[in-house]
């Protein structure tokens, strides 16, 4: 086992975090990815589920090292080449999903929108509303975050205009959900548009769709407020709590 240092200008680079990581062995997730973190916060939040495809499964990696730091159990449900609840990977999505979040007993659901989710708008909505039912089922509220905007390769440029329109069949979901559902814009992390490198250093994979060490750290520095905005009661841990914990040397991140 090889050990290896990243260097993560976290959030516009205010702040550069030295991380000490462990390279992970064979399997599509490391320990970080999986399972629930340790003990329930006293306030705001208590578990959260996250939900979506492999760029989701990077993410995970920090937000369950700060989530846990601020005392929130963590489990993540993304998948490498799926983890859509709409378009062709969903069917199998929706075998195991209500169940795992039976068993999570989430008070928040977290769905990245993913590379996946194509179809028609209409189909779209229909996807989030089954989705927001399988959280308000287990009692919790569902947060649809867009997804990073990605460098299209021949796999995914036909469907641009389908993953174009998620986020307004999102959004009327959350409008008509009476508060139980909101979209977030993580355009504020990640521009309009998709950057590979910022503050001179690598953001986004070359394969231009994942996410790197970087971007991963700045996102979660990002949902770790809008957590905070929606839940008074939480107060997000310092970067120092969980940006150095190992998670930046897995081998989930690729192009980096």
């Amino acid at each position: 086992m090889t050990t290896k240092r990243r260097l993560i200008p976290f959030l516009a680079g205010a702040l550069m975090l030295a991380t000490t990581a462990c390279s992970a062995g064979s399997g599509s997730s490391s320990p970080a990815a999986t399972g629930l973190s340790a003990g329930p916060g006293t306030s705001g939040p208590n578990r959260v589920v996250l939900v979506g495809d492999s760029v989701a499964a990077g993410l995970a990696l920090p937000m369950r090292e700060a989530l846990a730091a601020g005392g929130v159990r963590f489990r993540s449900l993304a998948a490498d080449g799926g983890g859509a609840v709409v378009g062709p990977v969903s069917a199998q999505v929706w075998k195991d999903l209500p169940g795992d979040l039976a068993e999570a007993t989430p008070d928040t659901v977290v769905y990245q929108i993913t590379t996946y989710d194509w179809g028609t708008e209409k189909q779209q909505e229909t996807g989030y509303r089954r989705l927001l039912s399988a959280a308000t089922d287990v009692g919790a509220d569902l947060l649809i975050v867009t997804m990073p905007p990605i460098r299209a390769d021949d796999f995914y440029r036909p469907h641009l205009k389908e993953l174009g329109h998620a986020t307004r069949a999102a959004q009327r979901v959350a409008d008509s959900s009476g508060g139980r559902a909101a979209v977030l814009d993580a355009s504020q992390v990640w521009g309009t548009s998709y950057q590979q490198t910022r503050d001179g250093k690598a953001d986004r994979s070359s394969d231009g769709i994942h996410v790197c060490p970087q971007g991963a750290a700045r996102f979660t520095g990002w949902f770790l407020k809008e957590m905070a905005e929606r839940h008074p009661g939480f107060t997000p841990p310092a970067a120092g709590e969980w940006a150095n914990t190992g998670w930046a040397g897995d081998q989930h991140f690729i192009g980096c």
